[in-house]
């Protein structure tokens, strides 16, 4: 599972990069939730929140149907 969740975030990390931003896998959870960390400008930009779930969940889940959410660990909600 952890490999699936990797390969799908090699496929988005390039898109994060361009913005100057990055990400990092934190784990997968017994309860299929993906623990990740924004960096650089993801972590401090307005729009993490919307980047987290529209574009990141979007295609984990996309690649990783069994995964129920992805949340990032650095962002205070």
């Amino acid at each position: 599972m952890v490999e699936k969740v990797e390969k799908s975030i090699e496929v988005i990390r390039p898109f994060l990069q361009n913005d100057g931003g990055d990400i990092s896998l934190v784990e997968v959870t017994d309860d299929l939730v993906v623990k990740v960390k924004l960096l650089g400008a993801c972590g401090s930009c307005p729009y993490s929140i919307m980047t987290l779930k529209n574009g990141v969940e979007q295609a984990i889940i996309r690649d990783v149907p069994e995964i129920k959410e992805v949340v990032a660990v650095n962002l205070n909600i």
